[in-house]
């Protein structure tokens, strides 16, 4: 009998995900999952699930999970690391959950260095809440509440979350990556796992922006929404290390 050359980490249970078809929460999820396995963390393992298109991230997640409030998920994170000092905890939010209500919980967090990995989900929109514009929407683009396309003048710019992030002397790891092709997947699993490694090693927090898409919201087709997040949204938000204490 020829030995399998894939398995599904057991780090995600096998709960069917309510993710619409085409949406990259999954891959971003099972990158996630496997970083914690492959690391031999999963026993101290804690995640927070915030509100958002992974307000149900405590089924898929197989450890430890706790529910936040909107935008809150750092300020439960540091609660709990705090109490559990020896517990792997992880952040997994939106950019509507993180960047707009939650905007001073983050910033705070990473002023405090609080040891904890944080995962931006960076879709450029409001995903389960009817596609409006978000801290995150492109110049331009159109969404529920914001029809005719975003207008800086009237809405502002599109907030960096990871440049701005990476300001915070706190901050010890800042990242941005994607999840549009195998190689770009490849180098995500690879910041997060090293966002993972950082916490385990009791360094300050780590913040990883993962590019995402919203098929349903965008109003593309899966095939439409990669291309959409390689030739609109990359261009604003180019990928990379935007700060690493351990490589100084």
């Amino acid at each position: 009998m020829s030995e399998p050359v894939f398995k599904k980490t057991s780090m995600l249970t096998d709960a069917p995900t309510h993710y619409c078809p085409g949406c990259t929460h999954g891959i971003i999820h099972r990158l996630v999952a496997e970083s914690i396995e492959e690391l031999g963390l999963s026993d101290r393992a804690i995640g927070i699930a915030p509100v958002g298109c992974s307000v149900f991230a405590y089924r898929y997640f197989n450890c430890d999970m706790q529910e936040a409030a909107h935008g809150r998920a750092p300020a439960a994170a540091t609660g709990i690391k705090r109490a559990v000092p020896n517990s792997i905890v992880f952040t997994y939010q939106g950019d509507g959950d993180l960047l707009s209500i939650g905007n001073c919980e983050v910033n705070h967090a990473a002023a405090r260095g609080e040891k904890i990995c944080v995962f931006l989900i960076n879709n450029a929109i409001y995903g389960m809440t009817g596609g409006q514009m978000a801290p995150t929407t492109l110049i331009g683009m159109k969404s529920t509440t914001s029809p005719k396309g975003r207008d800086p003048e009237v809405n502002g710019y599109p907030m960096r979350g990871a440049e701005m992030l990476a300001t915070h002397e706190g901050t010890y790891y800042a990242a941005r990556v994607a999840v549009n092709n195998t190689k770009n997947i490849l180098a995500a699993k690879k910041a997060i796992k090293k966002a993972f490694e950082y916490q385990n090693a009791g360094k300050g927090l780590s913040f990883v922006e993962i590019l995402s898409t919203c098929p349903t919201n965008w109003g593309l087709s899966p095939i439409e929404s990669l291309e959409f997040l390689e030739n609109k949204m990359m261009p604003y938000y180019p990928l990379g290390v935007l700060k690493d204490k351990g490589a100084e």
